[in-house]
């Protein structure tokens, strides 16, 4: 009896081992904050950039280049058209902009990775767009697809990411008129998260919306928002073809697009922080009211990109006060249009993800945080002012998103939270490691890094006095070597496989 007893203790203890050492694929659910927002402006402040946007939209106006269907639209509606110029009479856009939605879901293949954009919730989504990679054993380097698809691997392994995000590196190794297949392959095979379409031309973004139908269901895609893609604005005011074209296809197919000003302050808007807000709101308000003026209720998110330029270089620079008020400032005047709002990220204008990448990746990332964003591009993996998606600085970022989870809870005051208990029990001058409280609370009470560095000293040194980026190394092999791919229907993988083929077929290889 007695090793019948032994040999069930031993085989508990050989579960537990096993369970402690099985790979575990996590993800948290997207935020929900449970923190007031950080709001700068007043009252008198606001309306003053309010009244200003809707003068440079009624007075200056805004360019649709070589979009005649545009002008169409917008001269029905009751703007005045000059050549590709727009001047939209005062109120006009804020009032088409009403029919937009506060909030959406954008829905995952997994249903358990679904999100919610708008609100209180915050998304956040890798880097975005970089033509270059960088990993301490291969350096600086264009990126391929099979960096590309290591780093939807990547997304998919980070416990913080609530959505595999796009471009997330130009994969430079395939035809610029096919790359779009392979990228959107790429997220919907190796990742159940949610992700975004191709916006380089609008034929892409269709492509993007037939895939969807093949990989969700064709009645599916049509009722249901299956991608959140990316629009920007050619500031200052300007709407190109193709980015509109794109905006176009996905608004007519129910999908959500991000109307987003590329803002680079001092050159691309104002110097001052008054003066770029009101820029970027009349931006935004042409840009999500056209969404309307194609599909009335197409979900649209109003967002910014900022960054300010260092008048020594010319080089843009981030983490800086000046972007964080204005990522302040735009989040409490979209919240005044009811839309939801994307903007901030893991920027840094760092070469390596150094002090400098960390300091001003910190800042931003905060910013976002408390600013409102509802949906946060580039908040894993961006350096070098966006042009490197460097795979180190992508685990560094997304071990450090789980800050912004804890944050994001406020302080909980039940009567757990409160202690009583705990102080009544440990009194003056005892310690609170051994109490009952702590006892029941202390796996959960704390957010732990799974990559930084708490050891001793000693121990620090023993195991090669390893730095953040020597840490981020390892932890990425060790994740791509769990890596587990999502299972799929073999027919839907299958209808995948054959569209991207026939598509492929169809045309020559571009580069350009």
């Amino acid at each position: 009896m007695a090793e019948a007893r032994t040999r069930r203790r031993g085989g508990g203890g050989a579960a537990r081992r096993a369970e402690r050492t099985a790979v575990k694929i996590e993800c948290e659910k997207f935020i929900t904050r449970n923190i007031p927002n950080l709001e700068i402006l007043n009252e008198e402040a606001m309306e003053i950039i309010e009244y200003n946007a809707e003068t440079v939209l009624e007075e200056i106006g805004v360019n649709f280049v070589e979009n005649p269907a545009a002008l169409e639209r917008w001269k029905e509606a009751g703007a005045d058209i000059d050549g590709e110029r727009v001047r939209i009479p005062r109120g006009l856009a804020r009032e088409l902009c009403k029919t937009a939605p506060s909030s959406y879901t954008q829905h995952a293949r997994n249903p358990e990775r679904s999100v919610e954009i708008g609100g209180k919730t915050l998304v956040l989504a890798p880097v975005y767009g970089p033509p270059f990679v960088r990993d301490a054993d291969g350096g600086r380097r264009y990126a391929t697809i099979e960096d590309f698809r290591n780093f939807v691997r990547l997304g998919y392994m980070s416990k913080y990411l609530h959505h595999s995000g796009g471009t997330v590196c130009e994969p430079t190794d395939v035809p610029v008129n096919k790359r779009h297949l392979d990228m959107l392959h790429a997220h919907m095979t190796l990742s159940d998260k949610p992700f975004m379409g191709s916006v380089t031309a609008p034929e892409r973004a269709q492509d993007s919306v037939e895939m969807c139908e093949i990989l969700f269901g064709k009645e599916f895609v049509q009722q249901n928002t299956v991608m959140t893609s990316l629009i920007n604005i050619n500031s200052p005011m300007q709407f190109d073809d193709v980015m509109m074209g794109a905006m176009e296809v996905f608004a007519a197919n129910n999908q959500a697009s991000i109307i987003s000003p590329f803002i680079v302050g001092g050159a691309m808007a104002p110097v001052s922080v008054a003066g770029t807000l009101t820029q970027v709101l009349a931006e935004v308000l042409a840009g999500v009211a056209y969404s309307q003026l194609v599909r009335k209720g197409a979900p649209v998110v109003a967002g910014t990109f900022v960054s300010s330029i260092d008048m020594n270089s010319g080089a843009p620079t981030f983490g800086t006060p000046e972007a964080a008020n204005v990522t302040y400032g735009a989040g409490q005047l979209f919240r005044r249009l009811g839309l939801p709002y994307r903007s901030a990220g893991s920027f840094n204008g760092s070469k390596l993800p150094d002090a400098q990448a960390a300091y001003e990746t910190a800042n931003s990332l905060n910013t976002g945080l408390l600013s409102g964003v509802n949906f946060m591009l580039h908040s894993a993996g961006w350096l070098e002012g966006g042009l490197v998606a460097s795979f180190e600085k992508f685990v560094m970022d997304a071990d450090q998103l789980g800050v912004l989870h804890g944050i994001a809870k406020g302080v909980e005051v039940d009567t757990n939270a409160q202690a009583m208990d705990a102080i009544r029990e440990v009194g003056p001058g005892g310690h609170y490691l051994g109490c009952d409280h702590t006892q029941k609370n202390f796996k959960s009470a704390f957010w732990r890094s799974e990559l930084l560095d708490y050891k001793p000293y000693e121990t620090w040194e023993e195991e090669g006095g390893r730095d953040t980026q020597a840490l981020a190394t390892e932890k990425v092999k060790k994740l791509l070597s769990d890596y587990q791919e999502p299972t799929l229907d073999p027919g839907i993988a299958e209808g995948l496989k054959d569209y991207i083929a026939e598509k492929k077929a169809s045309m020559p290889d571009a580069f350009t």
